[in-house]
């Protein structure tokens, strides 16, 4: 592992960003892999500057999302979807038909799960594969467990996790109680990862995933066994490294 440990959240992002736009500068139909929540936004916007100042080129990226809740339509404010156009792919040049997220209500969940992993096959995986990690090890929505999937498939949330996301919803009980996500086998199988992850409240989980039991009760453990995984962290979440 290659750990970035700076000294605050803007210049966390400001190297996430870089790393992101170094893949596509050096190989510009790159297949991304993407994730939602708080940690990347900083790095979304700084791509966005990039793009507008003409340093990096989205025109032949391809992105795949990590996850999305089940029951929320497109265009609901709390959906993957809607945060991902808001923030990122309405300032871009992304071709829309190269932007890849898990459906929120699919005719058929077995049908989007199973599709969903054909387009990534059929992209050639991914060559670059962006995570936040939750407090609870849970990386996309791949929640601890004795076991875990490995392709795209249903999640059930875990109270901790519903209790953390309920931060963005007017109330815990609006927060969704399962996600379809993409599976460890998808995500382990990316040529390369960049983990990001800000704030006090990271600093233990991020130990674990850097030096703790490999287990799938800390999903993001498992990155321990990856050739090319690179944390970009802050002091905070860095704070057990040392």
């Amino acid at each position: 592992m290659r750990i970035h440990i700076l000294d605050n959240y803007d210049e966390m992002s400001i190297k996430a960003a870089s790393i992101v736009a170094s893949q596509i500068i050096l190989k510009p139909d790159s297949v991304l892999g993407l994730a939602t929540g708080s940690t990347p936004l900083g790095m979304y916007a700084q791509l966005v500057e990039m793009y507008q100042k003409k340093r990096v080129n989205f025109q032949e990226v391809k992105t795949f999302n990590l996850d999305e809740y089940l029951g929320l339509a497109p265009d609901h404010p709390q959906s993957y979807n809607y945060y991902m156009f808001e923030n990122f792919f309405k300032h871009v040049n992304v071709k829309s038909e190269n932007i890849n997220i898990p459906p929120g209500k699919p005719d058929n969940i077995d049908r989007a799960c199973l599709s969903y992993d054909r387009a990534i096959k059929e992209a050639r995986e991914i060559d670059l594969q962006v995570l936040g990690v939750g407090t609870n090890g849970h990386i996309g929505f791949n929640e601890p467990d004795f076991k875990l999937k490995t392709e795209t498939h249903v999640v059930k949330l875990t109270q901790e996790t519903i209790k953390t996301n309920s931060r963005f919803f007017d109330s815990i009980d609006d927060v969704p109680r399962r996600a379809i996500s993409m599976g460890m086998g998808s995500i382990m199988r990316a040529n390369k990862i960049l983990l990001m992850a800000s704030g006090e409240n990271k600093a233990e989980v991020i130990k674990n995933t850097v030096s703790g039991e490999i287990t799938t009760e800390v999903p993001a453990s498992l990155l321990q066994l990856h050739p090319e995984v690179t944390l970009v962290l802050d002091k905070q979440a860095g704070s057990y490294l040392y």
